[in-house]
């Protein structure tokens, strides 16, 4: 049997489930960002609580910290950090890239110097699977190369071919029964992403991720190069779209046939104090919350919105108290995997292109727009 199966589909929209090594996961699915193993202040039970089934780490980060052979030592990433659903780790290439002059990137692999220390490192792509495969990864990522926007044909053209090679190596090296998905790349330039997508088809990754993208380019440019692909990649393999996004940003992708998701925004918004509700996206600092008795959200069931009112909530934010980390966090979580779960059964029930032009019909981001009844306990 196929470690994915599609279940149902509404046009490009997709119902289905994902097999791993621990347990199965429907999609389309948001993965909650747990880069150093651990979803920024939220516990493995939250997490469970609020129908979470799969979280992303961090190759580059965990082997940095405490290392993946000691999380290997310790029972790998589940037990390490007590959560006993199923993991995907980033290979670290968008870190690396980020990491600008302290980066060199050669044909063997990449030469960086740590963020935290300093220290000089090398990473080839087996050892980005071998560090993955020691944190016990369901999912794993190949080392790929991230291009900044914009950058030259020529250069695109070359990275994309590296990437490739490096594609070939990861899956040479792959040694136990965890998934590996390959990454497409090719910038802005639409050829270039078609020859990436050709290219690992015919290397048979288990599924294929859309990389490169929120690194400054239009957002126009980035769904016509998602256009560009979809069409190439196979129905019966999972396609994962890596970074995005706001919750337009999923219900655009799930209507172009994105089955994964993972994001910081929920997050790191939650600790900026931006917080996502049914009737908008909120801004809790601000002062017309002062002596708000009502919940954050009426719609919703999350324990922030069951038990606090705005005004505690802001209160907790503008004294810079701890708890507001959590209690927002878990609140933006929440609104994340409600929203998902709802696209799942609209697709269940034939509805998802009725709600796909509901939702952006009504959506306005920062703004206050009637309730869509998407939040999840």
């Amino acid at each position: 049997m196929s470690a994915f199966r599609v279940l149902k589909s509404e046009r490009e929209a997709r119902l289905a489930v994902l097999e791993t090594l621990h347990g199965a996961v429907e999609t389309p699915v948001f993965m909650p960002v747990g880069t150093q193993g651990a979803v920024k202040a939220l516990l493995a039970r939250d997490l469970k609580e609020m129908g979470a089934q799969i979280i992303l780490g961090n190759a580059y980060h965990l082997y940095l910290r405490p290392g993946d052979g000691l999380v290997k030592e310790m029972g790998g990433i589940q037990r390490f950090e007590g959560w006993d659903g199923a993991v995907l780790t980033d290979s670290g290439g968008y870190q690396i890239f980020s990491l600008g002059v302290l980066r060199k990137i050669q044909e063997e692999g990449v030469t960086f110097q740590s963020h935290i220390d300093g220290s000089k490192h090398f990473l080839t792509p087996e050892r980005v699977v071998e560090i993955q495969e020691n944190l016990g990864s369901d999912i794993c990522m190949c080392l790929d190369e991230c291009v900044s926007y914009p950058s030259s044909h020529e250069y695109t053209g070359a990275s994309v071919g590296l990437t490739t090679r490096w594609a070939a190596r990861s899956k040479a090296s792959k040694r136990n029964g965890s998934q590996l998905f390959g990454i497409v790349q090719g910038g802005m330039y639409g050829d270039l992403r078609l020859q990436s997508a050709r290219d690992l088809l015919a290397l048979d990754f288990d599924g294929y991720a859309l990389g490169g993208f929120s690194v400054g380019e239009p957002k126009g440019v980035m769904w016509e190069m998602v256009d560009v692909v979809m069409g190439l990649l196979p129905a019966e393999r999972p396609r994962y779209l890596m970074g995005l996004g706001f919750p337009a940003d999923i219900v655009e992708g799930v209507r172009k046939g994105i089955d994964m998701f993972d994001c910081v925004i929920p997050t790191r918004h939650a600790r900026n104090g931006k917080l996502f509700t049914s009737t908008g996206r909120i801004n809790i600092k601000h002062a017309r919350f002062a002596r708000d008795e009502t919940p954050l959200d009426e719609t919703c069931r999350c324990y922030t919105c069951s038990h606090f009112s705005k005004a505690y909530l802001r209160h907790l934010f503008v004294t810079r108290e701890l708890t507001s980390y959590y209690l927002n966090t878990l609140h933006n979580v929440s609104f994340y995997l409600g929203l998902m779960k709802r696209i799942r059964e609209e697709i269940k029930q034939g509805r998802f292109e009725a709600f796909y032009n509901e939702f952006m019909s009504e959506w306005k981001g920062g703004e206050v727009h009637d309730g869509l009844g998407i939040c999840n306990g």
